[in-house]
């Protein structure tokens, strides 16, 4: 996104002979917007991936994973406003203040637009995530990522919803893309999509927001007056992803668009290929808890085990 010259009309005003000024400039869609403008394009663009994915319908019961952060509050909006039964899903880490002030602003949030806020508590489930960090080897991302895979998907369908969305967005999803390709990950890049189909006790999970920057999505939480929690988890410092980030950041603001063409010409050129070669792994039921898993006994058991011993 970049600065607006003084005086800047917005596009779509423009046409329609009206004479509002753009606050904002998004490059790669070569489009001014002023703040009305803006909004509609954020909610229309939600809706166009929705459909362009297949993602769900009107008659679908959506868990949205919130964590009090501008991009899944931003998509819990955006779906609410566009007509879908939405409601949120939000797992209480225990990580001190981040997670009081994440999950006070998600409570806010639900409050504002009348829906249901589903909570689950690490602590009462397993331990809280500073304390699995302690007992294991595992970096704590890797293991916070697990069990929230695990707690999204068993309370989805123990509460009856059938679809899980996930507010990652396209600066996330290029940032992984980096990674997985820069290592070559076959099978990570294999499931890079953005919708994971339902299988063997596994929810659908989709990612509506997987076209629209991070700028974009804290700009539309800004405009609708969504208050969201504005510093990251204390466990994410020295992550891999927040430089891969800022390499494909730096990228963008020589050349706008990068990021999206890198993300979507993966999608149109390279997936089908990867997907044409899948071999699919024999799913299990985990012996311990009764979810789905690729093992005898699933990783978040396994991990649960670790710290109780």
């Amino acid at each position: 996104m970049q600065k607006l010259k003084k005086g800047t009309r917005c596009t779509v005003c423009k046409a329609k002979g009206q004479k509002d000024k753009a606050v904002v400039f998004l490059p790669h869609h070569r489009l001014a917007l002023c703040k009305k403008h803006f909004v509609d394009w954020f909610e229309k663009r939600v809706e166009k991936t929705v459909k362009e994915f297949r993602m769900f319908s009107k008659k679908d019961r959506i868990l949205v994973a919130v964590s009090g952060g501008k991009d899944s509050l931003s998509l819990w909006n955006a779906l609410v406003k566009l007509g879908y039964e939405a409601d949120g899903f939000y797992i209480d880490l225990g990580i001190d203040e981040y997670s009081q002030d994440s999950k006070r602003l998600s409570l806010q949030f639900a409050q504002k637009v009348g829906k249901t806020l589903h909570i689950v508590s690490l602590k009462d489930e397993i331990a809280p995530i500073p304390q699995i960090d302690r007992a294991t080897n595992r970096p704590a991302c890797s293991a916070c990522g697990t069990v929230k895979r695990y707690y999204m998907n068993r309370y989805a369908k123990k509460l009856g919803y059938n679809i899980i969305a996930t507010g990652h967005n396209l600066d996330d999803e290029a940032a992984v893309l980096f990674g997985n390709t820069l290592h070559w990950d076959i099978d990570y890049l294999k499931r890079q999509y953005p919708v994971l189909k339902e299988e063997g006790g596994f929810i659908r999970k989709v990612k509506p927001l997987c076209k629209i920057t991070e700028k974009e999505s804290a700009l539309y939480a800004f405009f609708n007056g969504i208050e969201y929690i504005e510093y990251e988890c204390p466990f994410s410092e020295g992550a891999s992803s927040i430089e891969y980030k800022e390499i494909l950041s730096q990228l963008e603001e020589k050349h706008p668009g990068t990021k999206l063409q890198f993300y979507t010409n993966f999608l149109k050129k390279m997936y089908p290929v990867l997907k044409q070669h899948e071999q699919k792994e024999q799913l299990k039921t985990c012996v311990v808890c009764g979810e789905p898993s690729f093992t005898d006994i699933c990783s978040v058991c396994k991990l649960r085990e670790k710290v109780r011993s």
